[in-house]
């Protein structure tokens, strides 16, 4: 990802949720926050044991970052991002949730018009 860094420590996830505004929708939770880095955006992305066993959570984390990859400029930038996927998520296929992704997006104005 060019113009995004990961979020990996604990207490920048917490940073996220404490003072940060959310969304959700059916297959995702997102959580954003203005960051002090000019013009990087930072993600982190969250999937719980409810969703699976590990074969599937790595599957669904890794069609959340690749539908941010393919969209990661139509997002503004200075953001730390958090994405949370719901049980739900575990049968979305690649592009109901990049639909997902862009749509929890949209609901908090981060998307370039």
């Amino acid at each position: 990802m060019i113009f995004t860094d990961s979020l990996k420590s604990n207490f920048d996830f917490k940073a996220v949720y404490r003072s940060g505004r959310s969304k959700a929708n059916k297959y995702l939770i997102m959580y954003i926050k203005e960051n002090d880095l000019s013009g990087k955006n930072r993600i982190g992305i969250s999937v719980s044991k409810k969703v699976g066993n590990s074969v599937v959570r790595h599957k669904v984390k890794r069609l959340i970052k690749e539908s941010y990859r393919l969209n990661e400029d139509m997002f503004n930038s200075g953001l730390d991002i958090v994405v949370i996927a719901r049980s739900n998520a575990k049968v979305a296929c690649f592009c109901e949730m990049q639909s997902a992704l862009l749509h929890v997006s949209k609901l908090l104005h981060i998307l370039k018009v």
